[in-house]
């Protein structure tokens, strides 16, 4: 079965109002905050992302790359991470949108992007 909306989960470093402005334009966007996860450690928003099914949204270039290389390593399975260079909200929805309308659920499986 196909899956074809990636569904994103931001971890607490991505402002909230991406989050709202995606789903304006009809797109699953949990935030940290709504999913009860701040404060956890990158590990563990990784972990929650997976267990949730959800590409992971995040500036946090460094540490969440390591754990891209830990999970291939390891032969673990994630949904996806997408890095977003700081930017205005909406400049972040507006590079978004063009992965989001262009790639399935099941192609961002341990994929790593950068927009």
């Amino acid at each position: 079965m196909t899956n074809l909306f990636v569904e994103l989960y931001l971890d607490e470093d991505v402002d909230p109002l991406v989050a709202k402005l995606l789903r304006t334009h009809g797109f699953a966007a949990t935030t940290a905050l709504d999913a009860g996860q701040l404060h956890k450690d990158d590990r563990e928003q990784l972990t929650y992302a997976v267990s949730q099914r959800k590409t992971l949204l995040t500036h946090n270039r460094a540490d969440f790359e390591t754990l891209a290389l830990s999970y291939f390593a390891e032969g673990e399975v994630h949904f996806g991470i997408i890095f977003a260079v700081r930017r205005p909200p909406q400049e972040i929805v507006k590079r978004l949108l063009i992965v989001l309308n262009q790639v399935t659920a099941d192609e961002m499986l341990n994929q790593v992007r950068y927009i």
